[in-house]
């Protein structure tokens, strides 16, 4: 099983918070907001980053 802890525990708990307010911005319906949520938090590490690629996004006002 992969543990994860100290310093790098951190780095993917601040991803996964990062992560989860993003998501909750983003423009979409709440069923995509809540299952994108719930795979970060079932998934911590490897949710992130399925999020990050393929994650909903709020267009970039520029």
């Amino acid at each position: 099983m992969f543990e994860v802890g100290g310093l790098f525990g951190l780095l993917v708990l601040i991803a996964n918070i990062w992560a989860i307010i993003n998501v909750a911005q983003a423009k979409v319906d709440n069923v995509k907001k809540l299952l994108w949520i719930v795979l970060i938090l079932v998934l911590p590490l490897l949710g992130v980053i399925i999020w990050f690629f393929a994650g909903p996004r709020s267009p970039k006002s520029g």
